[in-house]
């Protein structure tokens, strides 16, 4: 398996599905247009979902998309555990009303094994336990029995509410016994670090109904979605977000200005380190889509996260403002992916340097 890095990876998708004539979006910004049911974009889907509701027309049948997304829910986790982040990138192909499941997985497994060169016997499917299209589908492709599982609704259905929802496949990498529980019956589904799930396919076939029923969708849709940054640990063959290279990078710009070594994430200075290195993706990327520090809403978020980020400096000793200097590490880590960043360097230092 290559070792590739988080900006080859998603630029290997991109093309990959280029080749399969799909539209190739630039990521929204992290502002929802005509949403008001979120904040932030927190999915690779949230742009896309008058898309899907057929409210309004995409520019193609296929489309791919590299979607910039915040998430806050788990703030409290960010640094103390290996995969948590409040900022992250999704990958994702989506068809409307044009191919369906059979595509949908063969061009998944054709990518994992022959673009991006995962070992097949590493991988694992997951589907709803219902559909067995799915899992003949998995079978035809190769994919032996015992490797694919059978979950129920909570893992392996995809719904919001009322309107389109659908049964989904995901798709696991098998990490190896040491990282297992050592129970023979240990597959996905699991609550060990054996399995990490990285890539899931949505099948949007069926529309939730007032009364609780189901009816069929007239065209089915596919909308998929692939932590980056957790094909990135798999690939480089590492088990947390903060050894990536790109945001391992950011990570040695804190340890070189708090002049405190960064040891094996366990440690309390360890922790302040890993959270302003995720809070400095987050803050910056948002200044870039013109999200301003306030009192409320978004913008009280990224207040909330810049002085986060500022009070873990403190603990850490760093004396005077730095924010601003290290999200230049950032801009430079992201901008082959997102040129704004670039475009709007100057501006994002500015707000940085006075909010901070």
């Amino acid at each position: 398996m290559e070792k590739l890095g988080l900006n080859e990876i998603r630029q290997r998708f991109r093309d990959f599905y280029i080749s399969k004539d799909h539209y190739a979006g630039k990521s929204a910004s992290l502002i929802p247009r005509n949403d008001k049911s979120l904040l932030l974009i927190n999915s690779g889907m949230a742009p896309l979902k008058n898309y899907f509701a057929g409210v309004e027309t995409p520019p193609a049948k296929r489309m791919t998309t590299c979607q910039k997304c915040i998430r806050t829910g788990d703030i409290d986790n960010v640094g103390i555990t290996a995969r948590h982040g409040t900022f992250f990138e999704m990958l994702g192909n989506f068809s409307f009303g044009d191919y369906f499941k059979r595509q949908s997985l063969e061009w998944g497994l054709e990518f994992m094994t022959e673009w991006l060169h995962m070992p097949f016997e590493k991988i694992w499917a997951t589907v709803y336990e219902n559909d067995d299209e799915a899992v003949e589908i998995w079978k035809d492709l190769g994919m032996p029995a015992e490797r694919i599982v059978r979950l129920g609704k909570d893992d392996n259905f995809w719904e919001i509410g009322l309107g389109p929802c659908g049964p989904c496949s995901e798709l696991y990498f098998d990490r190896g016994e040491e990282y297992g529980c050592g129970s023979p019956d240990c597959k996905p589904g699991c609550d060990c670090d054996r399995y990490l799930e990285f890539w899931n396919h949505v099948f949007t076939q069926f529309s939730k109904e007032e009364d609780g029923s189901y009816s069929n969708l007239a065209n089915p849709n596919i909308d998929t979605g692939m932590g980056l940054e957790r094909m990135a640990c798999i690939m480089q063959g590492v088990d947390s977000i903060f050894d990536i290279d790109t945001i391992r990078h950011i990570l040695n710009g804190v340890v070189a200005k708090s002049g405190v070594e960064y040891k094996d994430g366990q440690v309390p200075t360890d922790v302040s380190m890993r959270i302003i290195t995720d809070h400095l993706r987050s803050m910056t990327f948002m200044i870039g889509d013109g999200i301003m520090p306030s009192n409320e809403g978004r913008g009280y978020v990224l207040r909330r996260i810049i002085r986060r980020a500022a009070r873990h400096g403190r603990l850490l000793g760093i004396d005077g403002q730095f924010l601003a200097k290290l999200s230049e590490t950032v801009i430079n880590e992201s901008k082959d992916g997102y040129p704004e960043l670039d475009e709007k360097k100057e501006f994002i230092f500015k707000v940085l340097t006075e909010e901070e």
